[in-house]
C-alpha cells in the first residue's frame, strides 16, 4: 500500500482529500502546516507528497527548498488556489512533480499521483543498481551511534561543507566517506582517494598535485594530480594525519585558494573539489607535537563524524555478522549456513581489535570451517584465542 502525506492547513481541503485516496486504497497522513509536514517527511517515508503553497509557519515554497538543500528525496505534488503563476513556476524549477490548481480535477490528480509514485519508485530502483554496480556497502546498524552517524550524513551531505571523519582502522570512516559523495550534489562525478600514508614524503607532490614533463629524472610524461582528477566531484585524504608538513601547505593553498600548481608547472589551475579527510590520530595532539599544522585542521575540520569502535556498538554485531555472511556466501555462490543464537551471542562477547575487517574475515572463516550451522562452539574453536 502507498503511503501518501497531505500538508494544508484547510480542513475541509484535507479532509477531501483524505476520503479520496483511501477509496483509492492508499494510506493517508495530514499535516496542518508546512512546519509539521517537512518534520513528518524527515521521520517517516512517504511515497508522494500533496502540498498547498500558501501555509504558516512554513510554507509549501521554503519546505520544498529545505527538503531539496538537504537531499531529501520525495514526489511532491503542488495544490494552491492563492499562488502566482510565478509559484507554479518555481515550485517545479525547486524539485516539485508537478502543480495542480484548486479545485482539483480529480481524474488529473489521480493520474498525476501514480506517475510521481512511479517515477519515485524508478528513482529508488535505479539508486539502488547505481549503488550495487559502484559496490558501496549500506552502513549497517541499530545502535543509536549508527542511526546518529546516518542522520548526520543526510543532512551534511547535500552541503559543500568540509568533513573530517575519526576513528580506529577498520571501523568504517571510508565508507562514512563514500556515502557522504553518493548523497551528496557531486555524486555523479569523481569520487578520488589518496591514502596519504602509502605515499612516500618524496612522492606526494606529483601524486597530489600532478607533474609536468621532464619536472624531474623519472617524469618521462606528464601526470595529472589528484586535486585535478576530483575536480567537479570528491577528493577524500584518507590518512591526512600522516601526511608530511610541506605536503599539508600545499593542501591548505588549494583549498584556500581553488588552485593547484603542477611539480615543474608555471600557471595555476583552477579546482573544484569537496575535500573529505580521516585520520585515526588525535590530531589536536599531532599539532601539539609540531606534526600537523592547526589551521589546515580547522580548515577540515568544519563538521566532525567520530566513527566509533565495534566494541562500543555490540548490538550491531549480529546484524553485520549476519549481513556479511549473506555477502560473502553470494560471492562464493553458496547457500548460507544457519547460525545458532547463542553463536551470535558469543561473537559479541569478543574483543574486535580489527573492527569491521576483523568481522568480516571472521565470518568468511567460520562460512568455510563451520558445518551447516554456525554454533557457539565454532566461534570458541575458530574465532575466541
Amino acid at each position: 500500500m502507498y503511503s501518501i502525506l497531505i500538508i494544508d492547513d484547510e480542513k475541509s481541503v484535507r479532509k477531501a482529500l483524505l476520503e479520496i485516496l483511501i477509496s483509492e486504497g492508499y494510506k493517508v497522513t495530514e499535516a496542518t502546516d508546512g512546519l509539521e509536514g517537512y518534520n513528518l517527511i524527515k521521520s517517516k517515508k512517504f511515497d508522494c507528497v500533496l502540498s498547498d503553497i500558501k501555509m504558516p509557519k512554513l510554507d509549501g515554497l521554503e519546505m520544498l527548498n529545505k527538503l531539496k538543500n538537504e537531499g531529501l528525496e520525495v514526489p511532491i505534488i503542488m495544490i494552491s488556489g492563492h499562488s502566482t503563476t510565478e509559484d507554479a513556476v518555481e515550485a517545479v524549477k525547486n524539485g516539485a512533480f508537478d502543480y495542480i490548481a484548486k479545485p482539483p480535477d480529480l481524474n488529473r490528480l489521480l493520474i498525476t499521483i501514480r506517475n510521481a509514485i512511479d517515477k519515485g519508485t524508478l528513482q529508488q530502483e535505479t539508486n539502488t543498481l547505481k549503488r550495487h554496480v559502484s559496490g558501496i556497502q549500506e552502513i549497517i546498524g541499530v545502535s543509536q551511534i549508527i542511526q546518529d552517524i546516518q542522520k548526520t550524513i543526510d543532512r551534511v551531505a547535500p552541503t559543500e561543507a568540509r568533513v573530517l571523519i575519526t576513528g580506529d582502522n577498520g571501523s568504517g570512516k571510508e565508507l562514512v566517506a563514500k556515502w557522504l559523495h553518493e548523497k551528496s550534489k557531486r555524486a555523479g562525478m569523481p569520487f578520488i582517494e589518496v591514502n596519504c600514508a602509502a605515499i612516500p614524503s618524496e612522492l606526494i607532490d606529483s601524486e597530489m598535485f600532478g607533474h609536468e614533463k621532464g619536472s624531474f629524472t623519472s617524469a618521462v610524461k606528464q601526470r595529472i594530480g589528484k586535486f585535478e582528477l576530483a575536480d567537479g566531484g570528491t577528493l577524500f585524504l584518507d590518512e591526512i594525519g600522516d601526511m608530511s608538513l610541506d605536503a599539508q601547505a600545499k593542501v591548505l593553498r588549494a583549498l584556500q585558494e581553488g588552485k593547484i600548481t603542477r611539480v615543474g608547472g608555471e600557471k595555476d589551475i583552477n579546482v573544484n573539489v569537496r575535500v573529505l579527510a580521516a585520520t585515526n590520530k588525535d590530531l589536536q595532539k599531532e599539532i601539539e607535537k609540531g606534526l600537523f599544522r592547526m589551521d589546515l585542521y580547522h580548515r577540515l575540520n568544519v563538521i566532525n563524524i567520530v566513527v566509533p569502535p565495534l566494541n562500543e556498538r555490540r548490538d550491531d554485531i549480529p546484524v553485520l555478522a549476519m549481513y556479511f555472511l549473506k555477502q560473502i556466501c553470494d560471492e562464493y555462490k553458496m547457500k548460507p549456513p544457519a547460525v545458532d543464537d547463542d553463536a551470535l551471542e558469543e561473537l559479541k562477547k569478543h574483543n574486535w581489535t580489527g573492527n569491521i575487517r576483523e568481522l568480516r574475515n571472521v565470518m568468511e572463516r567460520l562460512i568455510i570451517l563451520s558445518e551447516k550451522i554456525i554454533t557457539k562452539a565454532d566461534i570458541e574453536k575458530f574465532v575466541i584465542t
